[in-house]
């Protein structure tokens, strides 16, 4: 698959960045997964007709929570980064708005197409790949997971990426995709490590990520807010690795993976003596604990969908495709 690239592709990507921060997700329970007894056995993670029935149960439980601004509705169908992203906004949402959600638009997708890995082992997963009447003309990439036969599939991952930016995955002659181990030393960066190497580049820069607007583009912008005239604002990145924020790659047909993880970031914003930190919006407001004398902090939960290369493919250099990232807590001094 021949994939765009160019200015205009990462301008696309950076207004559907801005898009998605406000679009957090969504839940489903798969029924009739076809896993069966053995965690040796390579099999599919569900059927393609099961993942269907899903992604419709998902959308419901998405639109239930979004309409009532009432995390309980999908609470128990979301995990990992997407669920401290989904979880705060539903809960700012209640107590701004106790009554429901004035602004309530149901989420529809469509044109869905899934990519499920055959492997071995737990967690089981796939990937959802869908058309949304939200987000511009990107396509919504859905990650579910589940660590045990008894538990329901839950959303882990959703990002947003250009169409273009969606590889062509590589598949076995039933059609069932490949799995890669998150130690897999054939990438320029083995999976477990992407968090890591991402928060590394963002505090100090490097070569080991494609420049775009969630790479070199985040560090200028981070840059130009640090100080302004009487406000100093301070970032400290970290990894998130363990447990549900386990980072989950498919192999891509050129031999590289689509991978995605999480990270966790801080802002803090220090005023000068005399002046105040700006007065943040509403959803900020209800997140946030203590009282804002000279400094608030912020925290984000953010999960990333990379290109990572096959190690000789001559391109070292990962491609960081998709991002969403949501307040998740703050706190005044």
């Amino acid at each position: 698959m021949t994939r765009k690239r160019g200015p205009r592709g990462l301008r696309r990507r950076g207004r559907n960045a801005l898009i998605a921060a406000s679009l957090t997700a969504l839940s489903l329970t798969a029924s009739g997964c076809v896993v069966v007894h053995g965690e040796r056995e390579v099999l599919p993670a569900t059927t393609k007709a099961e993942a269907a029935t899903a992604l419709e149960e998902f959308t419901a439980a998405y639109n239930a929570a979004d309409k009532a601004f009432d995390r309980s509705l999908d609470s128990g169908h979301v995990t990992g980064a997407l669920a401290d992203i989904d979880g705060a906004r539903l809960k700012a949402g209640h107590i701004n708005s106790p009554d429901g959600n004035p602004a309530h638009a149901p989420l529809k997708l469509s044109d869905a197409r899934f990519t499920i890995p055959k492997k071995a082992g737990w967690p089981r997963w796939f990937v959802a790949d869908t058309a949304a009447n939200k987000g511009g003309s990107s396509r919504w990439l859905f990650v579910f997971t589940r660590g045990d036969l008894d538990e329901p599939f839950r959303v882990a991952y959703l990002t947003l990426v250009a169409p273009d930016d969606v590889p062509e995955f590589k598949l076995d002659a039933d059609g069932w995709a490949e799995a890669v181990p998150a130690g897999s030393a054939d990438l320029s960066v083995p999976p477990t490590e992407l968090s890591e190497k991402y928060t590394t580049y963002l505090k100090g820069g490097g070569s080991g990520f494609v420049d775009g607007v969630y790479t070199s583009g985040w560090r200028a912008a981070r840059t130009k807010e640090a100080s302004r005239p009487g406000l100093v604002r301070q970032y400290i990145d970290e990894p998130l690795t363990g447990g549900d924020y386990a980072p989950l790659a498919l192999r891509t047909a050129d031999g590289g993976a689509l991978v995605f993880f999480s990270t966790r970031h801080y802002e803090k914003q220090t005023a000068a003596t005399g002046t105040s930190v700006p007065t943040q919006n509403a959803d900020v407001q209800a997140l946030t604990k203590g009282e804002v004398k000279q400094s608030l902090t912020l925290e984000f939960v953010s999960n990333e969908a990379v290109l990572d290369p096959k190690r000789d493919s001559g391109s070292a250099k990962v491609e960081v495709v998709g991002r969403v990232q949501g307040l998740t807590s703050a706190r005044g001094e």
